[in-house]
């Protein structure tokens, strides 16, 4: 064997973990895999002592999930997403959005819009930040759970896109207020999440995803029947409302939104796919869609019902979340 073709099979220096692909590292798997410490011993997760609550909790919800992989470490994000990246892809989103703010308020847009669509907009709207700040909570959880860090990653950027729609929901809120301030804008937001009734199947779904302790179960009830039934619903038809009503920001902001779910839709079917290469995996993950997905039809209706000027929303919203699943490979 000659000196080059020696060169050529000694294990790249690197990691340890990635020294045995033939190829250099990408900045993307130096710096996001097999980052989890507690994947470590299955049997004792944390060094904190064998009854720990702790422990008990990974041992029983993660790695006694029914959902198995022989390697979830494996997996990586289609986008290939790290801490960088994500920074300069959300910089420019938020330009985008902080531009669509500064244009229209200069235009006077919410002196404009009607004040029928100013209430609608306090009842369908502004209490959207509860919803976001509940898919905020779950991917949070997801990033604490999930058995590889590159899972983790996805559900962190996740975690933070939903943080940025809280935001920028509170933000119109109180710049809607500013000229309608005696409808209740910045202050029944709470009552009509908790009371009316184009919001409690989204409060029902939001409220028991929340208590989904397993990871994968959590996993489908999130990013495959939740967050797809919040863009069919509350983003797309809700922006489609706003067209209609010449509130064309609303449209915008929610178009915004709807980029970065986008985004979350291709990373899902790329770890369910992951997941099917277990074809084991395949009737635990349908089971849960069909345990949950009539929450989500039931969420889509009740909100459609309340945007009167499309009366086939929650028919198309229903369509665009099987469309959803059907992109996943599930029914």
């Amino acid at each position: 064997m000659s000196d080059s073709q020696t060169d050529t099979l000694k294990p790249l220096k690197t990691w340890s973990h990635l020294s045995k692909q033939r190829k250099r590292p990408s900045e993307y798997e130096v710096v996001s895999t097999n980052l989890h410490f507690h994947t470590n011993n299955p049997d004792k997760p944390f060094e904190v002592g064998r009854d720990a609550k702790m422990n008990d909790w990974y041992i029983k919800y993660r790695n006694n999930s029914p959902l198995k992989h022989q390697d979830w470490d494996a997996f990586r994000d289609p986008e290939q997403l790290i801490y960088r990246t994500y920074n300069i892809l959300q910089e420019g989103q938020e330009a985008y959005v902080t531009g669509l703010l500064d244009q229209f308020s200069e235009r006077g847009n919410d002196q404009m819009i009607s004040k029928q669509w100013a209430q609608a907009l306090n009842r369908l709207y502004a209490p959207t930040r509860y919803l976001y700040h509940a898919l905020q909570m779950g991917a949070s959880y997801l990033h604490q759970m999930s058995p590889a860090s590159t899972i983790s990653n996805l559900a962190t950027y996740q975690a933070g896109d939903h943080l940025r729609w809280l935001t920028h929901t509170a933000y119109r809120t109180c710049e809607l207020a500013k000229t309608w301030g005696d409808i209740g804008l910045g202050e029944n937001e709470r009552d009509h999440w908790e009371n009316d009734a184009a919001w409690q199947g989204f409060r029902e779904l939001a409220e028991k995803a929340l208590i989904t302790w397993d990871w994968a179960e959590a996993t489908i009830v999130f990013d495959v029947i939740l967050k797809p039934a919040v863009s069919a619903a509350v983003q797309k038809q809700l922006g489609l409302a706003g067209a209609e009503n010449a509130d064309t920001l609303l449209s915008l902001l929610n178009d915004a939104q709807l980029r970065d779910a986008e985004r979350h839709q291709r990373q899902t079917k790329a770890l369910i796919d992951f997941a099917l290469t277990n074809t084991d995996n395949a009737s635990i993950i349908q089971g849960w869609v069909d345990k949950w997905q009539p929450l989500a039809d039931k969420a889509m209706n009740a909100y459609c019902a309340a945007l009167t000027d499309l009366p086939d929303a929650a028919e198309e919203a229903r369509a665009y979340a099987a469309a959803v699943r059907q992109s996943f490979g599930l029914k």
